[in-house]
């Protein structure tokens, strides 16, 4: 019998009791402690060695963030942060991201009937997630992440890049954006993300990369050079016009899977991109992805996953090689430099 999930709950608000009698309630946790200030959480990582922790953006004495910045290179432990949904909360849990912690959670409102058991089940399935994460490739990632392919291509080519990701995707698109030069092809991502998070990711995923990103919008002409980032309620897809490539933000069905879904990105690739495009799957637990990425190659695409060494959860990734939907696996580094020469290299 597989031994409990031991969970730290770092939280000063009225959700902490939430979180722990939530969580205690599940055979699959066991609730070790809980802390309300960044220095009682100091104390009780380093007695109770736990095996994942849930962490309060805002707490006393010290922030969720400035917290994470400091524990990660000293003590690297996977982190799911709870953030209200504001967008102070979203902009704070976003630098959380980059500061190493696995996923979010917002906090319910506690007074509407139903929402603290959604996001109960969300933080269980999350944690799940971040305790089987390798949170030894964020400290691996730190020492490189600076580095770029310095190379400009002469013209913008007519071609499309789609990425995939989810957990501990916001790393890796940091990592694997900022090694790509500024005149390029445009760049489609899915990232697995609640609404309210997409628009802040894009923009801050802007301030740090060569190529302009922003959140997709609905029918708009797709630049070279520019990167687009699906709407975190909206499925992104491709349509071709002519010579002209296009948006499309579709609503999902409350029957499918994840919105936005890395396979309707994929699929549409297949179809209106053919051999002009290129789809990658970056690192993420379950398939989504494997079967759209699977289509890209049949039409001609090029395909590569991330590699396991470097990857957060190697669960897409895996999936898309066995499959058969990938050419190979590779590294960031690599990747950035396929998606250079895929880019300079001429059609057919």
């Amino acid at each position: 019998m597989r031994s409990p999930i031991r969970v730290l709950v770092i939280d000063d608000s009225a959700t902490r009791q939430v979180l722990t009698a939530g969580l205690a309630a599940d055979p699959a946790f066991e609730v070790v402690g809980s802390a309300a200030d960044p220095y009682e959480a100091s104390e009780k990582i380093l007695r109770l060695l736990p095996d994942v922790v849930t962490l309060d953006v805002d707490l006393p004495r010290m922030n969720g963030v400035e917290f994470l910045r400091r524990l990660m290179p000293r003590f690297p432990l996977p982190v799911v942060m709870v953030s209200a949904l504001t967008q102070r909360g979203n902009d704070i849990s976003l630098q959380a991201l980059d500061a190493g912690a696995i996923d979010v959670v917002t906090k319910p409102a506690l007074d509407r009937a139903g929402a603290v058991e959604r996001m109960l089940v969300e933080l269980r399935t999350k944690l799940k997630i971040a305790a089987i994460a390798d949170v030894g490739t964020w400290e691996r990632g730190v020492a490189t992440r600076t580095r770029e392919i310095g190379v400009a291509l002469e013209e913008p080519p007519e071609k499309l890049i789609a990425i995939g990701a989810s957990t501990g995707g916001p790393e890796a698109l940091k990592v694997l954006l900022t090694r790509l030069p500024a005149r390029g092809p445009a760049v489609l991502v899915v990232q697995h993300m609640p609404p309210g998070f997409t628009q802040m990711f894009a923009e801050r995923r802007d301030e740090v990369c060569a190529l302009p990103c922003r959140e997709a919008r609905d029918r708009r002409p797709i630049l070279p050079g520019h990167v687009y980032v699906a709407p975190g309620d909206r499925h992104l897809a491709v349509v071709r016009i002519g010579d002209r490539y296009f948006t499309r933000c579709l609503p999902a069905r409350s029957s499918e899977g994840p919105c936005p879904a890395i396979d309707v990105l994929f699929k549409s690739m297949a179809v209106h991109a053919g051999r002009s495009g290129m789809g990658i799957v970056l690192t993420g637990m379950g398939r989504d992805g494997a079967d759209g990425l699977l289509e890209m190659r049949r039409a001609g695409a090029r395909t590569l996953v991330q590699d396991e060494a470097s990857s957060i959860v190697y669960g897409m990734p895996r999936e898309a090689l066995m499959n058969g939907a990938a050419e190979r696996a590779a590294t960031l580094d690599d990747i950035a430099a396929s998606i250079v020469r895929f880019a300079r290299a001429r059609p057919g």
